[in-house]
């Protein structure tokens, strides 16, 4: 088979230009073609994407008795009240059909014995609505499918191997990318020009000591947008997966919810139910809930299992073969024995704003997947909603683009690039353990301005721009929890436990708005180290 890949240091002509090799990369790439794509990805086609490790699967009312209206009643009940109420409706109506293109595709969702979509429930669902492939495969399924039809599309070029470090503005609007080679940090940046780029970058979750997100999850593109300008919205919302698998690996593997679906219980160390207690649904109360209180039994020190002995036993391998898998390897019979969990940084509801066709604040910007924000999801996302989301908006973004004549590139400056500087490993680990501690799944005033001002800190001093990047996109989420002062869905703090009616409201904020903050919680604000060509 013949590859598309061109050599990383091509400029493109009119190209539209894609960042991120994940579901809503991917997905967009294919329905704009014929249209010229370059398609930048920081990892290999396929790998590097939370969407290839998505296990639950896709929410789409297609079951007998199901309809849009209904998904989208349980979207908004589950969001904390910020919901756009339009959006959920309208992604909603849009699932059937995005279903079928991805069967056209190739993706082999389960079917029952007649031969139709077969359905599984998950949290917070009123109805069986999720499509699986193979129990717990989805994502890696899709992203396997995608990738091999990008590959066999002649209008879509791959840069591999590369990750945009800037975005590059003029007067407002999007003139190009500065990439640079993900193995290769002391080589020169390669500056890209173009005037329409959409980010599909992924999400934060690897800003997080305990994740189940792969290192390219690291807030990239959250980051560059912010610092050329671009409005944020609600970066303090983080979803915290109840049952990651804790077995010492980072990521750590998922315990699919769907486990859940089919009767898995939690317990803890003495055996005990816990749930129940907390909320009616039980283990199947909106993750947020089920997160606190896995927390709140490994903070008492009676730890959290996920026990699906009695409901699957010996079924499990055939089930869930992904989950089944990571279990074996650690050493844990899942048919036999309690698989030991905790909640990890899993998905970003917050992200680049945009609007119903995918526009950022920013003229020639589009952005998709987890590094937007559409207002679907509100303060705590619905499972399996965001795969759904990423395909309805990709094809939206698409759709926006192909009526669009995109003006040629502009000649970018011969100015000198620095070379850049590897990560360094102490700033990292010292962010991702901030993060756990202090904007995880709960938080405080006093632990959030720590956060801030550490945040502030290292985004002026790191040597290294990957650095300065992840620190950009936390000090966005640190300073917009600060400054929520109540609790709404997955944002949990301590000293404002409750929620403040007048606060239901959505976050919109900029990159300047949340150094406004930092430098309230600092005595010395540190000056701003200018960025080459961001506006």
């Amino acid at each position: 088979m013949t590859t598309n890949t061109i050599h990383p240091l091509a400029r493109s002509a009119d190209d539209v230009v894609i960042v991120g090799g994940g579901l809503a990369g991917l997905f967009c790439a294919l329905k704009l073609a014929p249209r010229p794509v370059t398609l930048i990805s920081a990892a290999p086609l396929g790998q590097g994407a939370s969407s290839a490790w998505a296990q639950g699967g896709i929410a789409a009312a297609i079951a007998e008795g199901d309809t849009p209206e209904a998904h989208a009643a349980d979207t908004i009940a589950v969001g904390g009240g910020i919901v756009d109420e339009a959006v959920a409706l309208e992604i909603a109506r849009e699932a059937a059909p995005r279903i079928h293109d991805l069967l056209a595709y190739g993706v082999p969702f389960d079917r029952d014995l007649e031969g139709r979509l077969a359905v599984g429930r998950e949290a917070a669902h009123s109805a069986r609505r999720i499509v699986h492939v193979r129990g717990d495969g989805a994502g890696a399924a899709i992203i396997a499918a995608l990738s091999e039809a990008v590959r066999r599309t002649p209008s879509i070029r791959l840069i591999e191997g590369f990750v945009a470090e800037a975005l590059l503005t003029e007067d407002g609007a999007v003139i190009g990318l500065q990439l640079r080679e993900v193995r290769n940090y002391a080589a020169r940046p390669v500056l890209l020009a173009a005037r329409t780029v959409v980010l599909a970058t992924g999400g934060i979750g690897h800003l997080y000591a305990v994740t189940t997100n792969p290192r390219e999850a690291s807030g990239s593109g959250l980051a560059i947008a912010a610092r050329a300008g671009a409005v944020i919205a609600d970066p303090e919302f983080v979803q915290f997966h109840p049952t990651a698998i804790m077995v010492g690996r980072d990521p750590a593997p998922l315990a699919t919810e769907a486990l859940r679906g089919e009767g898995a219980t939690l317990i803890n160390g003495r055996g005990e139910r816990f749930m129940a207690a907390r909320h009616p649904l039980a283990e199947l109360a909106p993750r947020d809930i089920v997160a606190r209180g896995v927390f709140a039994e490994i903070s008492a020190g009676r730890g959290a299992f996920l026990d699906a002995r009695q409901a699957l036993g010996a079924r499990f391998a055939d089930r869930f073969p992904t989950v089944h898998a990571s279990c074996i390897a650690a050493g844990i019979d899942p048919a036999t024995q309690a698989i030991p969990i905790a909640p990890a940084a899993h998905y970003h509801m917050g992200g680049i704003a945009v609007d119903d066709r995918g526009r950022s604040s920013i003229d020639g910007l589009w952005a998709g997947g987890e590094v937007s924000s559409t207002g679907a999801h509100g303060a705590n996302r619905l499972a399996s909603n965001s795969l759904l989301e990423a395909v309805v908006y990709a094809a939206r973004i698409a759709d926006d683009i192909a009526g669009r004549t995109i003006p040629s590139p502009a000649r970018l400056a011969d100015v000198p690039t620095p070379r850049g500087d590897a990560p360094d490993a102490a700033d990292v680990n010292r962010l991702r353990t901030l993060m756990s501690a202090h904007v995880g799944v709960i938080r405080n005033g006093e632990g959030l301005a720590e956060a801030v001002r550490s945040f502030a800190a290292l985004e002026c001093e790191a040597a290294s721009i990957t650095v300065r990047n992840m620190a950009t996109a936390a000090l966005l989420v640190a300073a917009s929890a600060w400054n929520r002062r109540e609790s709404r869905g997955a944002h949990f703090r301590s000293d404002h436990s409750a929620d403040v009616p007048a606060l239901a409201q959505r976050t919109m904020t900029t990159l300047a708005a949340v150094r406004e903050i930092a430098d309230g919680l600092t005595e010395r604000p540190t000056p701003r180290i200018a960025q080459p060509m961001i506006a």
